[in-house]
């Protein structure tokens, strides 16, 4: 059951919701499976807050032996919605008429194309600490990059926006799947950088978040101590 989690993703991070820590508990009982998440704030996105919820539906549904799927977020300002709409399988236009303009594939696509660019960089860096050249990088293909974590994401990204992956393609790539020449591989390295710094603060600022959040209750000293974000 986590293991199926474990490929839902915050849109925004590129990282697992399991990871994260967004996972509140997994309850399972006989084909019923309950599911309750959470998030740093209350007042995170509702479009990516409906992409997790949704996805996190969808995925467990499709297990063996699985029944019946309640997947609740709690602790967010449109809960409410997002859990009904959800349930329901109405899509987020039906659940925020007044904030939707259309469905959210065009938002997914778009933070996509950002954790390719972030994996690119990551594993260019590695590649540049060995001693190759920035311009060099735009000879290479996938299959001369030494075997990775940050590879395999780059390589599971790529396959998602439905740009070509294989040992042979060349790593240097745009959005569009082009290969990049020698003389636009600085500046397309840059961009990603710049990408890639944005989504790693953006999710150590996350983990912070939940983590302060949710953290258990203190020792008492002397003057009332609660949770943030929870009960007095």
């Amino acid at each position: 059951m986590r293991a199926a989690l474990a490929t839902v993703r915050d849109p925004e991070l590129d990282e697992p919701v399991t990871d994260l820590g967004f996972v509140a508990e997994i309850r399972v009982e006989g084909g019923e499976v309950s599911i309750r998440l959470r998030l740093p704030t209350y007042f995170c996105a509702p479009n990516f807050a409906y992409l997790m919820v949704a996805d996190a539906y969808d995925v467990v549904s499709a297990l063996p032996g699985v029944e019946r799927v309640a997947v609740r977020l709690e602790d967010h300002f449109a809960a409410s919605e997002i859990n009904a709409g959800v349930a329901a399988g109405q899509g987020f236009a039906a659940a925020f008429p007044a904030l939707a303009d259309g469905e959210l594939a065009q938002v997914r696509r778009v933070f996509l194309r950002k954790a390719f660019l972030a994996a690119t960089e990551r594993v260019c860096a590695g590649v540049l600490r060995d001693g190759l050249s920035p311009d060099a990088l735009a000879g290479l293909r996938l299959g001369d990059v030494l075997p990775s974590p940050d590879l395999d994401r780059l390589r599971r990204r790529r396959a998602e926006l439905g740009l070509p992956d294989d040992p042979d393609a060349r790593l240097l790539v745009d959005t569009d799947g082009r290969p990049l020449h020698r003389d636009e591989a600085a500046a397309h390295l840059r961009f990603a950088r710049v990408t890639r710094v944005g989504v790693d603060a953006n999710t150590a600022l996350c983990r912070t978040l939940i983590t302060t959040r949710y953290a258990p209750p203190g020792p008492r000293t002397g003057r009332t101590t609660r949770q943030v974000g929870g009960p007095a």
